[in-house]
């Protein structure tokens, strides 16, 4: 029987090093590793392997955009993503986009190893730290569009009454806004509106009105 065989993608020697020696441990043959997003779709290309392991943040192409070319070069490659980023919209961006399993770079190494034999097997699953997080997504309001707008202007400093003119609302309107941003995102103070906003990408939303 042929070992199954893996291309592992991470731009941080590391983190390739200790991905290969728990994929080797599971029996899993390292066929190539890939330091940006451009080498990860060439390598998977040529060496169509079982398991891509995927960091979603490397140079030169977004691990979502890696996602979408691995499957139209390799359909049966199984994919597994790592990610540093917390966001709950990238999380389940790549749930939905049907990666076999997404794990924090945080987890536990076990976590991962145990998952291993899993994933193999053709199943798919989240790392502990992801399922919480996507739980806690599922129960809570989603933002509106203009409730992302506001996030943005507060988390760049903006007073009510900068943004009322920004947006050319009253500065009422706006703290209303302000209290329901709060009340969805379960945050207590400015602070932890901004630090939701950098975790969820959200510093940069479309301003137009």
């Amino acid at each position: 029987m042929t070992a199954p065989t893996a291309v592992i993608a991470d731009d941080h020697a590391m983190i390739r090093q200790g991905i290969a020696q728990i994929l080797t441990s599971a029996g899993v043959q390292v066929a190539a590793e890939a330091t940006n997003g451009l080498e990860a779709i060439a390598l998977v290309r040529s060496h169509q392997p079982t398991l891509l392991t995927l960091d979603i943040a490397m140079p030169y192409s977004r691990g979502i955009e890696v996602f979408g070319e691995v499957r139209r070069w390799s359909p049966d490659t199984r994919i597994i993503v790592f990610s540093g980023m917390t966001s709950e919209g990238l999380l389940s961006e790549l749930a939905t986009a049907g990666a076999e399993a997404i794990f924090l770079k945080r987890e536990e190494i076990s976590a991962f190893t145990a998952a291993i034999p899993e994933i193999l097997a053709g199943r798919s699953l989240l790392g502990p730290g992801v399922a919480e997080i996507l739980a806690a997504a599922a129960g809570r309001e989603q933002l509106t569009a203009r409730e992302k707008q506001i996030l943005s202007l507060i988390a760049q400093g903006l007073s009510n009454r900068e943004i009322a003119e920004r947006l050319g609302v009253s500065a009422k309107t706006v703290d209303n806004h302000r209290t329901n941003l709060m009340r969805k995102v379960q945050a207590h103070s400015v602070a932890e509106l901004i630090a939701y906003a950098l975790r969820e990408g959200l510093m940069e939303a479309n301003l137009e009105t």
